[in-house]
């Protein structure tokens, strides 16, 4: 959807395209006439003519109460605004020789972050000739995941970039809670 800012639209004698398609407030089309004319019917109503589509051919028009739809859509912004959410990503790095309690203190971190609803970026870095081995790191990317299971979603597999295996997740849906 187009999203038109208010303050942009033309209205009543700023209109100065020589006809225009015009729409009445309950959304009939009332066809093609001159603006002065369409401005008139507009001010017999007490209402203001909107300039909705200024690119078409002919311009299209709205009669409409400007002042509540300039108020209507500052509203439905600020709902939008409202229920937006805000996912971060949080990182955890992790090692090849990395100890059972390191790994499961990791993991209740990477809970408590997917319980606030943020997502997780797992990386298992390689250090010199461990790149030789890199099915080592893929099965500690595993054993994390066991681990965060009860919580977490794989939203990307484990890859290899460079030196590193990265791998995405996300809070199952669930187990979001809020702030």
């Amino acid at each position: 959807m187009l999203r038109i800012n208010a303050k942009d639209l033309a209205i009543n004698e700023q209109i100065r395209d020589k006809e225009v398609r015009v729409i009445d407030a309950d959304g009939n089309q009332l066809g093609i006439m001159d603006a002065a004319k369409a401005n008139s019917i507009a001010d017999a109503q007490n209402l203001d003519l909107v300039k909705i589509a200024p690119k078409a051919q002919p311009p299209v028009c709205k009669i409409m109460d400007f002042h509540k739809y300039c108020y209507d859509q500052t509203k439905k912004e600020k709902e939008a605004r409202k229920n937006q959410n805000i996912v971060t990503v949080k990182e955890i790095q992790l090692t090849l020789k990395i100890d059972t309690h390191d790994i499961n203190t990791k993991a209740g971190h990477a809970i408590r972050f997917l319980k606030n609803g943020d997502k997780v970026k797992v990386v298992v870095k390689y250090k010199g000739r461990e790149m030789a081995h890199t099915e080592l790191g893929e099965a500690i990317a595993q054993r994390f995941f066991a681990l965060t299971e009860e919580f977490a979603v794989i939203e990307k597999p484990g890859k290899l970039e460079g030196r590193n295996l990265i791998m995405i997740l996300a809070p199952k849906p669930a187990t979001k809670e809020k702030k």
